[in-house]
Formats: structure tokens, C-alpha cells, sequence
């Protein structure tokens, strides 16, 4: 009977070990193995595969947030507000990750969620990633390298002096991001969506997508766009382009002093709210303690409700 208690014993303290393990691996960013978490109302977009992809796709965590990579099949997963809070509105929303991770939730299902609140429909935009290696301690070793700095783009304004957009292939993203919009607008009347007043927003390389999409594709046709913490060099700014709503703190690595893409947008004329936050670093979704920048998403749905976004024009 002794000899039982002091087994339980070893096995609780085992537990509470296991406990603040993970705990401690959750909050330092360690990254550590995630079963895959289940997605029943992701819709497969039939965009294809990825060429060279032979790992499977699988799932990790890091600052206690779920991450996927490795994604080879791009899925779009609706959350709809409630019906008597529905507005119409709608944002099709792109989480980050360098394009070789998703943080999901972060950036993702939170936000849309937030937006469902404020009787907007998100759409979270699960979209294909570059390869990465299949061995979750390779694949850690790999986020931890020095990132490159910006090379310059074909889509520069000429004689800029800031770096530029990062010049990168996103035609599989693109493509992805085009059939989600495409999705919506086909079944824009099942989900009470307004056409009209479908925009995009993302965050990190979600940003980098969503300002790729407003300046590249020839399909979608956004009626506005968030960029949160994404690249700011210059671009060229169509005639046509939506408003734009463009968050990032001081003490971010992708801001480096510019205001590139802020004044092309100003400088064609077009619509543009910049918040430059004192703090919040890179990645912080809808906000991290003590941080200034946790109210832009109150902002950016002000911006909306000013901008009549969420009602519908007569």
C-alpha cells in the first residue's frame, strides 16, 4: 500500500513536471510537436499542390499559439456573425508565417472571430507554404537563421531611395487568395455576404499577400485592405486601388524607418490611414499586454464604420 502511494506520488509530480514544461516551452518560444487541430468547416479551394512538397503537412506550437506548415492544399474556412448582427461586410483574413508557417490562431481564427463580433463575416485563408524540412528540429533550427533584407522589386516606384517590397514569388499564394474570392463571390448569398464591401486583411507575410493581391491580380477586385506589420517599401499604386488601413510599431523589423508604401498610396490619390504603434514588436495579432499598439483593431473597425463599410449603400 506504501509502496502504491509513493508510486501516484512520482507519477503526480511527473505530471505537474510535464505541465510546466510545456508551459515554460510555451512562453519562451520554444517550438514543440501539435497534433493536428480539427478544421470541420475548412472548404479545399482545388488550387493544386505544391511542386516539391514530400513532407506532410503538420502542425507546431510556439508562444502557446498553433502553427501549420508544410501546408500543400489551400483551405478557406468561413465564420459567419450571428444573423442579427450581420452587416454584410465581409474580410477575407491572411495569418503569417515568412510564408513557411501559418500562425492560425494568432492570426487567424481570433481575428475572425473578433470580427464576427462586430457583425462582420471572416473568411480565414489557409494558403499553400514553401517547403519546409519535414524533422520539427530542423525545421526549428531553419526560423532561427538571420533573416535577408529586402532585394529590390520590379514594382518600385523609380528612383526610390527606401528599400522596396521584398521581391518574391507569390503566383501560388496569389492564386490561393484568388479562389477564396472567388468562393465568397459565389456564395456570397448563402453566406450574407455584401460583394461590395469585401475586403482583405493580413498580417506579416498575410500583409505582404493581401498588398500583393490589391496590386497583382487581375480578378480580385477589393473594396478595402488592412496590412498589419507587413513590408513597407514603395509600390506602384493602380488607379483603382481600395482604401487602405496599414498598421506597425516603431520596434518592428519589417518597419526600418520607411514609409514607402504609405506615401505611394498618398501620392496616388488614394484613401490611407497609417497607425505607427511606440510598441508591439512583430506578430502580436490582436494585441500583446502593455503594448500601444492594442487597439488598432478597435481603429480599423472605426475606419470601417467611418468609411461605411458596414452598411449597405442604397
Amino acid at each position: 500500500m506504501i509502496y502504491n502511494r509513493i508510486k501516484l506520488g512520482k507519477a503526480a509530480i511527473m505530471a505537474i513536471l510535464l505541465v510546466f514544461s510545456v508551459s515554460v516551452m510555451a512562453q519562451d518560444g520554444t517550438v514543440y510537436p501539435l497534433k493536428a487541430p480539427a478544421e470541420p468547416k475548412a472548404i479545399p479551394l482545388g488550387t493544386g499542390g505544391v511542386e516539391g512538397q514530400k513532407a506532410p503537412e503538420s502542425w507546431f506550437r510556439q508562444w502557446g499559439d498553433p502553427m501549420a506548415r508544410n501546408v500543400s492544399t489551400a483551405t478557406l474556412t468561413p465564420f459567419l456573425p450571428a444573423p442579427g448582427k450581420a452587416t454584410g461586410a465581409a474580410v477575407i483574413v491572411a495569418p503569417g508565417g515568412g510564408f513557411r508557417w501559418l500562425s492560425m490562431d494568432n492570426e487567424g481564427w481570433e481575428v475572425a472571430k473578433a470580427l464576427n463580433e462586430k457583425g462582420i463575416a471572416a473568411f480565414v485563408l489557409k494558403y499553400r507554404l514553401n517547403p519546409t524540412p519535414a524533422p520539427l528540429d530542423e525545421f526549428a533550427a531553419s526560423m532561427n537563421q538571420p533573416r535577408p533584407a529586402p532585394t529590390a522589386s520590379a514594382s518600385t516606384t523609380p528612383n526610390a531611395t527606401p528599400p522596396s517590397q521584398p521581391q518574391m514569388n507569390l503566383s501560388m499564394q496569389l492564386a490561393d487568395a484568388e479562389a477564396a474570392y472567388a468562393m465568397i463571390h459565389k456564395r456570397a448569398k448563402e453566406w450574407g455576404v455584401d460583394t461590395e464591401r469585401l475586403g482583405m486583411i493580413g498580417f506579416s507575410a498575410g500583409a505582404m499577400l493581401t498588398l500583393h493581391a490589391t496590386l497583382n491580380s487581375k480578378t480580385m477586385k477589393l473594396a478595402f485592405i488592412g496590412p498589419v506589420y507587413g513590408a513597407m517599401g514603395p509600390v506602384e499604386v493602380p488607379k483603382n486601388a481600395p482604401p487602405m488601413f496599414n498598421v506597425i510599431a516603431t520596434d518592428d523589423f519589417l518597419f526600418r524607418g520607411q514609409f514607402g508604401v504609405i506615401d505611394s498610396w498618398f501620392k496616388a490619390g488614394r484613401p490611407v490611414e497609417f497607425h505607427l504603434y511606440q510598441n508591439g514588436g512583430h506578430g502580436f495579432g490582436l494585441g500583446n499586454p502593455d503594448r500601444t499598439s492594442n487597439r488598432w483593431f478597435d481603429a480599423f473597425i472605426h475606419w470601417l464604420d467611418v468609411n461605411k463599410f458596414l452598411k449597405a449603400q442604397k
